[in-house]
């Protein structure tokens, strides 16, 4: 399965990214491409272990079993519900939201991370991250059909 921490995975994601533009419209969901941007640039800050979060109650009772699934190698399911604090509302700027985005894709390549803990999943090694990572950011790549 693919991980953001291998370099050729990186570069499949800059491309893709690279070739959003402010039109590109959603193939599912509320959200518009910049919201997408923001909220998948706050997913890989958490993976890089730059904002920590407890695991919710309702995480820690199915949390594991939900991970089972989710890491079985195929795409994440169109309308998941999200994290509520990663729920994107409002205007965000999208050429900042894209640059912001492709660094935080790059700081992958030096990563120390030992793994996070998810806010539904729980505690997360550093392979199981890498690859989660790979999943949500291909899931909402996918969403704007790119």
């Amino acid at each position: 399965m693919k991980s953001v921490f291998e370099s050729a995975t990186q570069k499949e994601l800059l491309e893709r990214i690279n070739s959003l533009e402010a039109s590109s419209l959603a193939q599912w969901g509320k959200m518009n491409v910049a919201q997408m941007m923001r909220h998948c640039a706050k997913w890989d800050e958490m993976a890089l272990g730059k904002v920590e979060y407890n695991q919710s109650l309702l995480g820690k009772l199915v949390g594991k079993f939900a991970l089972k699934n989710m890491m079985k190698d195929k795409p994440v399911k169109k309308n998941l519900p999200s994290v509520p604090s990663f729920i994107m509302t409002g205007s965000f700027d999208f050429l900042q939201e894209k640059a912001n985005w492709i660094a935080l894709i790059k700081e992958y390549e030096h990563a120390t991370t030992d793994g996070f803990i998810h806010p539904f999943f729980g505690k997360l090694t550093k392979e199981v991250a890498g690859q989660m990572a790979y999943k949500h950011d291909d899931h909402h790549l996918r969403q704007f059909n790119v």
